[in-house]
């Protein structure tokens, strides 16, 4: 028996093999750092908690409607149309058992053999995987450090062609923390207006920014609503990754293609899960507030230690809670490095190479932990940092 061609353009998420190797070690007695999983540390806030075992108490445990609780979907579309600006309705809503579906439902039904997607490249690794699962063309935009890990707008445009079916954007960014300021957000939508082309705004962090206005969502400018696809959920926001909750926002015509890989998938989001997710979005927003301005001391603290290590350069992201470091003046390969902090310094990050070619020579160090832990790891890289020093180039 062999499997299909198709699962050998399936990648994977590296950050899930890290962890893995880190618990591994830890299992052998060895102190392990963690600071690869891009999961908040902080507890699902009480009043969530709360609804989700009264849901269960009354009977919340059956099938839904596929495409999610008809009191969720409101409450998401008034959410999304107020911190977007937009106006969508509950029509327009698809929950699903985390954002990861509404990634891979959306390219399902948009992209085959031919068509192209652009994507960003350092970025999350399931976009270039879904693409290539579909039979579609990845394209990659390079996200870089000097332009604040922002698109490369002229690089946008000479990329556009009549086969681009689909432009995925992250905005903050994984990994980089990167976020698109809203005059290139602008300029995206002029360049897109007017072609036979989707969007896919990957918004999972968009509350998870320090800058006083917040992120731009492309589907608040003219023009680019009925061709946007809004992906987030309550992951990020309320610290909920277990629980398996996101949701898309589009237009109907998209609803219907979803809500029928839904049928032929997972059938329905779990019932008690989307009447905890109606208190996230209606009920008090205070933990969330109190955990951003805790990543916002912490971003701080993070980079301006990483900053002091040799051979390393963190810029303060903007948003999400990563810090991108380039190491490419430390002389080593970027998995190398990473691999030698893990099982010499107790340090477990990812290499930027995880996500995508033009993520080598970086770092990410995520900082959803403790401040003692971070101010811990940067001393462990700091005392390492004789020890790859004087190894030889491997960059």
């Amino acid at each position: 028996m062999r499997l299909a061609d198709c699962m050998s353009r399936l990648g994977v998420e590296s950050a899930f093999d890290v962890l893995a190797k880190a618990r591994g070690l830890e299992a052998r007695g060895k102190s392990v750092i963690h600071m690869e999983i891009g999961e908040p540390d902080f507890a699902t806030p009480p009043h969530i908690v709360e609804a989700a075992k009264r849901a269960l108490d009354e009977g919340w445990t059956h099938y839904g409607p596929t495409q999610g609780l008809p009191e969720l979907r409101e409450a998401i579309a008034d959410y999304v149309s107020g911190t977007r600006g937009i106006r969508v309705g509950p029509e327009n809503v698809s929950v699903t058992p985390g954002a990861k579906p509404i990634l891979f439902f959306s390219i399902l039904a948009l992209i085959e053999k031919g068509d192209e997607a652009i994507y960003p490249n350092p970025g999350f690794p399931i976009y270039e995987s879904m693409i290539r699962y579909a039979g579609g063309t990845p394209v990659p935009i390079p996200l870089e450090e000097r332009h604040g890990f922002s698109f490369d707008l002229d690089r946008f445009r000479g990329c556009l062609t009549d086969r681009t079916k689909l432009v995925i954007l992250n905005s903050p960014q994984n990994p980089t923390g990167g976020v698109i300021p809203p005059e290139h957000m602008s300029e995206i939508a002029a360049m897109l207006r007017g072609r036979d082309v989707m969007v896919l705004s990957d918004e999972i962090y968009s509350r998870i920014y320090y800058g006083g206005e917040a992120p731009a969502s492309i589907a608040s400018f003219p023009g680019m609503l009925e061709r946007t696809i809004v992906l987030d959920g309550f992951s990020k926001t309320y610290a909920m990754t277990g629980w398996r909750m996101g949701y898309g926002v589009m237009p109907k015509f998209l609803i219907e293609a979803v809500t029928r890989l839904m049928v032929n998938s997972n059938s329905c989001t779990a019932s008690f899960t989307q009447r905890a997710g109606i208190a996230a979005l209606t009920g008090p927003q205070d933990g969330v507030e109190r955990m951003v301005e805790e990543f916002r001391r912490r971003r701080e603290a993070i980079c301006r230690g990483l900053n002091q290590v040799p051979g390393f350069r963190c810029a303060v992201p903007g948003g999400a809670f990563y810090a991108f470091a380039n190491i490419a003046a430390t002389g080593m390969d970027s998995k190398a490095l990473a691999d030698f902090l893990l099982n010499e310094a107790g340090v477990s990050c990812l290499d930027g190479g995880c996500f995508g070619e033009y993520g080598k020579g970086y770092l990410r160090f995520s900082y959803a932990n403790s401040m003692a832990n971070l101010m811990e790891a940067v001393e462990r890289i700091k005392k390492a940092a004789p020890r790859w020093a004087s190894a030889p180039p491997t960059a």
